[in-house]
């Protein structure tokens, strides 16, 4: 039987309803004859109330700390009961999880600070309960599935918080999940979650359960990947600016790329380049509305008569204006500015560059004044800070060079601080003040997407 990867998110694993819906969704595959391996995230809410946790143990309130962890565990046991398993067995389905929360956090307030590594150990246990529990869940239902730890199958290297998957993924996939799969199982892990080099739990960031299931389905060779969310699909706008905002059916991969980053909430940034590689078709599902159709993206969509993919904007961006205190930019400039960023470990959205200045804009500030320290060095610097920025995408913007002139008419009357077009031309970004960001976007969707187009 062909092998699909379903993720589901937190809102998708929220209650006893919403888990209902995913033990649907994993019978109905298992109807259609395929093979699920699922990738759950943590319950809707756990991941910020366990890193509230670790801030609240850094400074030592312990009996504050005891009461809440039992307050999560018990969450989890109260899940399993109202989806029919006894509490006994919910409590053996999630250890030895919870003492391992609790030993966690008590260490942390008798050491007043959490370092990136307890962090990651402590914020992995939310999807390592999940997952226990969903897998208990769907074997009650009599579904054959198994319980797989991420920490066996994603490994990493040792950036805590923010780890990069290593080559080592694809043959631990293979061995962990390929007698699975032979059998038929299914098996469930948590996303998010992975193993640095030295046997230490890490997490690939915030979003990183859709690059979790991508990774495993490139390394499978699944058949498709579906990312089950709260939306019908990838929206051609944000919906909570533009409230007629239509979902796009059908996406190449690198239109779905650029919308997720430059800001589309729907897709993890990383999700699609393991997914790419491997040609695997990625889906957008809702779990609440699974008879809509969702977003199909592909490598090569069909094409229809829409200029335009959709709209996608990121706030809290900070223009950084440096200028050469020269005349003229000498040799080895422009080195010297991004060798600033790269030393500081911040990336760059956007660029645009004159004959005397460069112009850049992060959506990390964290670095902000170490970066302006070392371009203080050898250039004029200027920071605006509550700037946004605005993207267009479609293929065609690369084909069609009247669709970029078409947008940035349609602009006239905003204040437009940067305007640039990327290398592929499947973009255009303009970076603006952010409290102009929601008019510019609903003035640009009506102007681009006034008419409803047919599918792509």
């Amino acid at each position: 039987m062909p092998s699909i990867v379903m993720k589901f998110g937190g809102s998708s694993v929220a209650d006893a309803d919403a888990v209902e819906r995913v033990v649907a969704a994993v019978e109905a595959e298992r109807a259609a004859s395929r093979t699920p391996v699922v990738v759950v995230s943590a319950l809707g809410g756990m991941t910020d109330a366990l890193l509230g946790l670790t801030r609240h143990g850094g400074a030592g309130d312990a009996p504050e700390i005891r009461e809440a962890a039992s307050e999560l565990i018990a969450r989890h046991i109260s899940l399993g009961q109202a989806l029919g398993l006894p509490a006994a067995d919910a409590e053996r389905a999630l250890d030895p999880f919870p003492r391992e929360l609790r030993q966690r956090l008590e260490a942390i307030c008798r050491a007043r600070t959490a370092d990136d590594a307890s962090v990651d150990a402590i914020v992995a246990l939310g999807e390592m309960m999940s997952s226990r529990l969903i897998a208990a869940v769907l074997l009650a239902r009599g579904l054959d599935a198994a319980w797989v730890d991420a920490r066996e199958v994603v490994m990493t290297d040792a950036r805590h918080t923010c780890a990069a998957p290593l080559d080592e993924t694809n043959g631990a996939c293979v061995k962990v999940l390929a007698p699975l799969l032979a059998a038929a199982g299914i098996p469930v892990l948590g996303g998010f979650v992975g193993r640095a080099p030295d046997g230490s739990t890490t997490t690939l960031g915030r979003g990183g359960s859709d690059y979790s299931a991508s990774l495993v389905g490139a390394a499978i060779g699944a058949s498709e990947i579906q990312i089950w969310t709260d939306v019908d699909g990838m929206l051609n706008a944000d919906p909570r600016i533009v409230y007629d905002a239509q979902v796009v059916s059908h996406l190449s991969f690198a239109e779905a790329s650029e919308l997720a980053y430059f800001g589309a909430k729907v897709l993890h940034p990383s999700t699609i380049f393991p997914a790419v590689a491997r040609s695997i078709p990625v889906r957008i599902r809702n779990s609440r509305r699974p008879e809509a159709s969702g977003t199909l993206i592909t490598a090569d969509p069909p094409r229809g008569n829409r200029p335009f993919a959709a709209l996608a904007c990121k706030r809290g961006i900070t223009v950084i204006d440096i200028t050469s205190t020269r005349m003229l930019m000498a040799h080895g400039f422009l080195r010297r500015v991004f060798e600033a960023f790269e030393t500081n470990e911040t990336a760059v959205d956007v660029v645009t560059t004159s004959e005397v200045s460069v112009s850049v804009t992060i959506d990390d500030n964290r670095r902000g004044p170490e970066i302006v320290a070392a371009l203080l060095e050898f250039a004029d610097v200027t920071v605006e800070e509550q700037m946004a920025i605005l993207t267009v995408v479609g293929e065609r913007l690369a084909t069609n060079s009247t669709l970029a002139a078409r947008i940035v008419g349609a602009m006239t009357g905003f204040p437009l601080r940067m305007i640039s077009q990327a290398a592929s031309r499947r973009n255009l970004t303009i970076v603006l003040p952010e409290a102009s960001l929601a008019p510019a976007m609903m003035h640009l969707h009506r102007e681009l997407f006034a008419i409803a187009e047919p599918a792509r």
